[in-house]
């Protein structure tokens, strides 16, 4: 690579949700997904909006170089796999769901790379004809893979390495890091249940729900993880490592439109 290369630009994906103290709708996401990012990648981030429909997603693709899919609180919702309906309560973003399932396809089509994350790992299967667990916790033999339930955790706390991940043997994660395990953070109450179509499972936790997935396509890049790997992540050598390798498919991927 040159090193008049251009950086990447890299959407962002944003959560609509209530501004509290203005009583409105804002789009935003945790500041850290931003951060870590330019942390670990040399590029130019940009916000994406949940706004459904009213994005050319196609325009949007051939002008990018690579999708992150942060976590976010709401949850997809289930008609767009299948699934029994949510109680009435549950947190819900369906403009997220209306813009990022697609564009996920879309960035599939047009080979730009996608990471997701938490959240994000879960758009990708769906986007692909997958579905999701509900609530893990309430399964027969799953552990509870949700964030600590007490008010005055620490954001340490929060996002302390809890269980392992075991690497599918030969796969892209146990490559990157010479490993076959790793311990990781834990934040989710869904998870995938039946794999989307294309993808391949990279890690599992101990009680057998997908940590890890890509697309099964090995000169592009599209891979979820269902922990936080926005959380710290040079001091994690799987974090590290797939934002790495994120960002120099990005960096490809950029330097192919600039040679355009």
């Amino acid at each position: 690579m040159t090193t008049n290369a251009p950086r990447p630009l890299i959407c962002v994906s944003a959560n609509a949700m209530e501004a509290t103290h203005r009583r409105s709708r804002v789009h935003a996401t945790g500041a850290r997904s931003v951060h870590s990012l330019l942390k670990m990648v040399d590029c130019i981030p940009l916000l994406l909006p949940p706004v459904g429909a009213a994005m050319d997603i196609d325009d949007l693709v051939s002008r990018v170089d690579g999708v992150l899919l942060t976590g976010g609180r709401a949850n997809i919702e289930p008609h767009h796999y299948d699934g029994p309906a949510f109680p009435d309560d549950e947190i819900i973003d369906p403009s997220r769901d209306a813009l990022v399932l697609p564009l996920v396809r879309a960035c599939i089509g047009a080979r730009v790379p996608v990471f997701g994350i938490c959240r994000g790992i879960q758009e990708i299967n769906v986007a692909l004809g997958g579905s999701l667990h509900y609530r893990i916790h309430q399964l027969p033999g799953k552990n509870d893979h949700r964030r600590p339930q007490d008010d005055d955790v620490t954001p340490e706390e929060v996002h302390r390495p809890n269980h392992l991940v075991k690497f599918t043997a030969g796969g892209l994660f146990q490559s990157l890091t010479g490993c076959d395990e790793m311990m990781v953070n834990s934040l989710h109450g869904q998870g995938v249940d039946r794999l989307g179509e294309g993808l391949v499972v990279e890690a599992t936790s101990p009680d057998g729900v997908i940590e890890g997935l890509r697309y099964d396509d090995d000169t592009q890049f599209v891979v979820g993880v269902q922990w936080h790997a926005e959380w710290e992540p040079e001091e994690h050598a799987l974090s590290s490592a797939l934002y790495n390798a994120f960002g120099e498919a990005a960096r490809a991927r950029a330097a192919r439109r600039a040679a355009l």
